[in-house]
């Protein structure tokens, strides 16, 4: 702990420390001015506006193995207990570690998918870490990074309730992605929804096809046909999304 004394002879206040004031029996020599003034009969509040604070002064005089015990017994009590180390240095080292490793396995677990496809020497590592903790060693499921380039709603010929949906999907990730879920939307001439269906990928590409992965950069076309009943729509809204 710091504490601030006053010079008597010149009024310059200094930041002192309670060790040395306790070595010399208190008694400090003034930096600026030289003289030998009693450290602690000139302890002040430390933040007073009035003081220039200068760095610590010159301590010496006294040889510390030379104190008498007259010295000690005049020193408060304060300045004879022994200071409060700080905590270890290696204590907070290990805790900041621990924190950081955490951090990353909570990163790798949130990511894991991401990690395999960009890295697969770790897919072992990855694969048994999932078993360990139950969880899906899954394809990466980025929305952002998939896309409908195209599509196209018509009427079937063959009757006025049933639709025909043409689509063309495409991963622009840079490893494989599952499938997504499509939800089409229905409107009228208002462009209000009428009629809303999810479409799973066994829907939309069949039960084969919705097993597998869309490789990196690669392209899905697909045809589906819908039947509206009696709902009169002349409109449609289509989006992609990965369920959770």
């Amino acid at each position: 702990m710091s504490l601030v004394t006053r010079c008597q002879v010149c009024a310059t206040a200094f930041h002192v420390q309670r060790s040395q004031l306790a070595a010399r029996g208190g008694k400090v020599r003034c930096g600026k001015c030289g003289t030998v003034f009693d450290g602690v009969a000139g302890l002040v509040e430390e933040g007073l506006d009035s003081f220039q604070l200068e760095p610590s002064p010159q301590l010496g005089l006294f040889d510390p193995s030379r104190r008498s015990e007259s010295d000690s017994e005049a020193l408060p009590e304060f300045l004879l207990r022994e200071e409060r180390q700080p905590r270890s240095r290696l204590l907070w080292g290990l805790l900041i570690l621990a924190a950081a490793a955490l951090l990353a396995a909570q990163l790798g677990y949130r990511y894991r998918a991401e990690i395999a496809a960009l890295a697969p020497a770790s897919t072992e590592l990855l694969a048994a870490a999932c078993k360990a903790l139950r969880c899906n060693p899954s394809p990466p499921k980025r929305p952002d990074l998939m896309s409908i380039e195209s599509s196209d709603l018509q009427t079937d010929p063959r009757s006025e309730s049933l639709f025909v949906l043409n689509a063309v999907l495409r991963n622009r990730a840079p490893f494989a992605q599952d499938y997504p879920a499509l939800e089409l939307t229905l409107t009228d001439e208002g462009d209000r929804p009428v009629v809303r269906r999810v479409l799973a990928p066994a829907d939309y590409v069949g039960a084969t096809r919705s097993d597998q992965s869309l490789a990196a950069g690669a392209e899905a076309s697909f045809r589906v046909t819908l039947d509206a009943g009696r709902t009169r729509a002349t409109g449609y809204r289509l989006y992609l999304f990965f369920p959770r």
